[in-house]
C-alpha cells in the first residue's frame, strides 16, 4: 500500500475482469476509493470485497456502458455516494471476437457494436465527469486504446478504427481541458494475459512472443501500474498522450 492517491475517488468501467480488475486493485493499493462498473454483477461483488480488504471503499455498480440513460444514472449515483469523481478510467471495450473477419464480408451491425462498446462508451462516461472536473480545476481521465490502433490487426478493422478514435478523442479533449488542469491520456496495451487472450491458439501466442522484443506476454497489472501513474500528480505535466504497453512491439 502507498498513499499516492490518498482520498481520491476513482471510477473504473469494465472492472469485472482482466485489465479493469487489475487496475481497480492497483488504484486501491495506491490509496484511492473506487466505484467499479461492469455488466457482471458477481464479478463486481468479489472485486469490491478485495478492494475493501485493502482498506479502501468500494461501490460496485452493474451497468451497461453503452446505454446512455443507464450511464447517466450510474454516474449520478456515484457522485451522490462519494461527493465527486477525481479519476475516470474508461476501460470497457471489446473486439468483434468470434464475429471478427475481413472487412469485405463484415456485418455493419458488428461495427455498430464494436464502436459503441469501445469508443462511444468512453465518450458517454467522460461526458458525465468533465463538467465537474472543469469547474473544480482538477481531474484525471484515462482512456483505453490498443496497440491495434497503431498496428491495424488483420480482421479487426472495426476495433482498430474504434481504438484510433479513442486516441483522437483523447487528444482533442486533452487540448480542451488543459487550461482547467484536467489531464486526459490513453493507454494502448498490446499482448496482455486476459480472458480474451486465453482464447487464442498456442501457435498465435508463440508468434506474439516471438514478435515482442521483451519476449513475453504482459500481465494486467503492467497496465494497472501505468494507470496509477497517469492518475497521480506525478503525471501532472502529461496530457493528450497515448502510451503503448506492449513490450516494444510497436514504438513511436
Amino acid at each position: 500500500m502507498n498513499e499516492r492517491l490518498k482520498d481520491r475517488i476513482a471510477v473504473v468501467t469494465g472492472a469485472g475482469n482482466g485489465i479493469g480488475r487489475a487496475s481497480a486493485l492497483c488504484l486501491a493499493r495506491a490509496g484511492a476509493d473506487l466505484a467499479v462498473i461492469d455488466l457482471e454483477a458477481d464479478r463486481l461483488a468479489s472485486l469490491a470485497a478485495e478492494i475493501e480488504a485493502l482498506g479502501r471503499r468500494a461501490l460496485p455498480v452493474a451497468t451497461d456502458c453503452t446505454d446512455r440513460a443507464a450511464v447517466e444514472a450510474t454516474f449520478a449515483d456515484i457522485a451522490s455516494h462519494y461527493g465527486r469523481i477525481d479519476i475516470l478510467f474508461n476501460n470497457v471495450g471489446q473486439s468483434a471476437r468470434e464475429r471478427a473477419g475481413e472487412f469485405w464480408t463484415s456485418d455493419p451491425a458488428t461495427w455498430d457494436f464494436v464502436l459503441a462498446v469501445s469508443l462511444r462508451s468512453a465518450m458517454l462516461a467522460t461526458r458525465q465527469v468533465v463538467g465537474a472536473m472543469r469547474a473544480r480545476g482538477s481531474g484525471k481521465i484515462i482512456n483505453m486504446s490498443s496497440e491495434s490502433a497503431f498496428y491495424g490487426d488483420l480482421g479487426l478493422v472495426d476495433y482498430s478504427a474504434a481504438k484510433m478514435g479513442v486516441i483522437g478523442f483523447t487528444r482533442a479533449l486533452a487540448r480542451e481541458l488543459a487550461p482547467f488542469r484536467v489531464n486526459v491520456n490513453a493507454v494502448a496495451p498490446g499482448a496482455i494475459a486476459t480472458r480474451a487472450h486465453d482464447r487464442l491458439p498456442a501457435t498465435v501466442i508463440d508468434r506474439i512472443k516471438q514478435s515482442t522484443p521483451m519476449g513475453y506476454i504482459g500481465a494486467p497489472e503492467d497496465v494497472g501500474n501505468v494507470v496509477v501513474f497517469l492518475a497521480s500528480e506525478e503525471s501532472r505535466f502529461i496530457t493528450g498522450q497515448s502510451l503503448l504497453i506492449d513490450g516494444g512491439r510497436w514504438m513511436i
